[in-house]
This record gives C-alpha cells, sequence and structure tokens, in this order.
C-alpha cells in the first residue's frame, strides 16, 4: 500500500504547534495543620507515656497495627520514620523527614508517644 501526498498538502504543516498545556477541572488545597499534641507533651496521657518510657519497641508495634501495617513493621530498620512521614501525609501534618528523622533519632519515646496520641485523637 502506497500514500501519495496530494499537491494541495506539499509544504503545510500537518499539526497545530501546541500553545499552551490543557489544565485540570479543578484543583484543591489541602490545609496543613499541626500535631495535636507536642513532642513533649508525654504526660499528658499516662498509659502511653509509660508504655513509650518503658517498653518503646512494644508502642512501636502497636502504632504500627493501629495505623493498618504489620505489627513486626519497627523491627525493620527505616521504618519508624515511614511510619511517621505516613501519618504526617494521612492526616496532613506540616512537617519534613528530616523533622521526623530527627524527632526519631534524639526523642525516640517522645515521638512515640506523640505518634500514639495522634492515632487516639484521630480515631
Amino acid at each position: 500500500m502506497q500514500f501519495e501526498m496530494h499537491d494541495n498538502v506539499k509544504g503545510k504543516a500537518m499539526s497545530y504547534p501546541v500553545t499552551s498545556q490543557p489544565q485540570g477541572a479543578s484543583s484543591y488545597q489541602c490545609q496543613l495543620s499541626d500535631w495535636n499534641t507536642t513532642l513533649m507533651d508525654c504526660c499528658s496521657d499516662m498509659p502511653i507515656c509509660l508504655c513509650g518510657t518503658f517498653v518503646p519497641l512494644c508502642l512501636a508495634c502497636r502504632i504500627s497495627d493501629d495505623f493498618g501495617e504489620c505489627c513486626g513493621t519497627p523491627c525493620l530498620p527505616g521504618t519508624l520514620n515511614s511510619l511517621r512521614t505516613g501519618m504526617r501525609e494521612r492526616y496532613h501534618i506540616q512537617g519534613s523527614i528530616a523533622k521526623d528523622w530527627a524527632a526519631l533519632t534524639f526523642c525516640l519515646p517522645c515521638a512515640l508517644c506523640q505518634m500514639a496520641r495522634e492515632l487516639k485523637i484521630r480515631e
């Protein structure tokens, strides 16, 4: 099968140049909020505070399970950071991965307690 160009088409552009990109029909802005409790608010919920102080791994496993992840997830390296970041993303909480890392590295029990309190408040 052969295609032939007719004389009336030679030298003419076959398509129109794109001058603007299509825009989405609607856009939404998500309102970012803060954590409901601060990092150092540990004593506001004593059962969570005691669990975070004396058995932080058990609290981390409970947080992971309550968040919908496997309860053994906190036993793997780096998963607490991703869990905290995932919580911030789900609940539209301000922050950054660097702040999550710093909280979990320098104040693990307090960060775990804050995460547990947040889940308790949101449920």
